[in-house]
């Protein structure tokens, strides 16, 4: 860094300062309160290099940075991964950790094994559609769409449904890997040949 060099993180819709740093002033902060504190404890900015680090992260911190640097501007798009396991006929919940959404989200729920919509919320419309008959059927009366947080529920869930997720909220790209494990007995060989019996 220059001796004049002023940089700072913003993060969200927002653009709300989580960190700063002034060379010429020889000042340093991490503003980790923000945001109901999401942040708290997970700051690391280098002193030398102006670079950020955020540890274990969470579905909160998923979304658009921008560092600024004096006048020049970057972009980053911060993409998380959620992996998820769950007993065959169980429920799950793909939670996208929202205390409530905001007036004009859209809010999108793809299977990915089909790139199909099976889910959505545009909050403007005041429409929230869950689109059950999709993928021959798979997700009929199983699918639960939470008006208030955006999560998605599965129940009663089968091997068909695991697989990736996609959640995306604008801008803002989140992954649910969902592993369904079976429960199987009476497995039997049959020349190279196995058959099953579900309990």
């Amino acid at each position: 860094m220059k001796d004049g060099d002023v940089i700072q993180w913003w993060f969200g819709d927002e653009n709300t300062v989580i960190a700063e740093i002034n060379v010429k002033a020889d000042s340093i902060a991490v503003y980790d309160d923000v945001l109901d504190g999401r942040f708290r404890d997970r700051l690391k900015l280098d002193n030398q290099t102006g670079s950020l680090t955020i540890t274990n992260i969470t579905i909160k911190h998923a979304g658009r940075y921008e560092l600024q640097i004096n006048t020049v501007r970057k972009i980053f798009s911060l993409t998380v991964f959620a992996e998820i396991s769950v007993k065959e006929g169980d429920s799950v919940s793909l939670n996208p950790d929202l205390t409530e959404m905001k007036d004009d989200d859209v809010i999108k729920w793809r299977f990915l094994a089909k790139n199909t919509v099976i889910a959505e919320i545009n909050v403007k419309a005041d429409r929230f559609t869950v689109y059950d008959d999709v993928l021959d059927g798979r997700f009929r009366d199983r699918l639960k769409l939470d008006k208030q947080t955006g999560s998605l529920t599965i129940t009663n869930t089968t091997i068909k449904h695991a697989g990736e997720y996609e959640l995306q909220i604008k801008y803002i790209m989140v992954y649910f890997s969902l592993t369904v494990i079976g429960e199987f007995k009476n497995i039997v060989s049959d020349g190279g040949r196995f058959s099953h019996s579900k309990p």
